[in-house]
């Protein structure tokens, strides 16, 4: 009979961990750099678009403080146009997206291969949240006693709602104490029934 340890030959050739390993980083740094080099490539996309918006953007008066005007880095660079507009690339990294957050979600005001109507869209947003504006301060403070025959059955409506909101609240605490009568009258009841034991 022969020894088991002559019959097994070592492998020359074997796989290592850490081959495997490198090849593992290797195929990561790969695929970061493709990462790093969409979001670069969307950054001067956006910053071209930026370019061709210059003249707008010079032309908006000092005294409009809320426009951003700024292209911002990170995972998805953006053209910020104000605190709720923005531009983005789209997903085929090719698109130009002008969208814009209201409280009903995201909208989007735009969205094409082709610069100019992007940064068409762009300046008539601009043109409009400054028209806004101005309307705003000329109109001032609102009078309640100018007010229109739709704003008061608003204001009818919200003078009708709060009462309702009270009943509630009144109807809860009324609840609320009738349990915590039945609970103590139950407690009462059981320690009645349980005196003989007690005892």
């Amino acid at each position: 009979m022969s020894d088991s340890g002559e019959n097994i030959t070592p492998i020359e050739n074997a796989r290592k961990l850490s081959d495997a390993v490198r090849e593992v980083k290797n195929a990561f740094a790969d695929r970061d750099d493709v990462v790093v080099e969409l979001r670069e490539a969307s950054k001067v996309r956006l910053e071209l678009l930026a370019q061709e918006l210059e003249p707008v953007f010079a032309q908006v008066p000092p005294e409009e403080p809320h426009f951003d005007f700024a292209v911002s880095s990170g995972l998805q660079p953006r053209l910020w146009i104000d605190a709720t507009a923005h531009v983005e690339m789209a997903r085929d990294r090719r698109s130009y997206r002008f969208v814009r957050d209201t409280r009903l979600g995201r909208v989007v005001l735009a969205e094409t291969h082709d610069i100019k109507p992007v940064a068409d869209q762009v300046t008539l947003y601009i043109a409009e949240r400054m028209v806004e504006r101005q309307r705003l301060l000329e109109e001032g403070p609102l009078d309640i006693r100018q007010q229109t025959p739709a704003e008061a059955e608003t204001a009818d409506t919200a003078e009708m709602i709060a009462p309702r909101s009270k009943s509630r609240q009144e109807t809860v605490m009324a609840n609320l104490v009738w349990f915590l009568l039945g609970a103590l009258g139950g407690m009462f009841a059981l320690m009645l029934w349980m005196w003989d034991r007690l005892a």
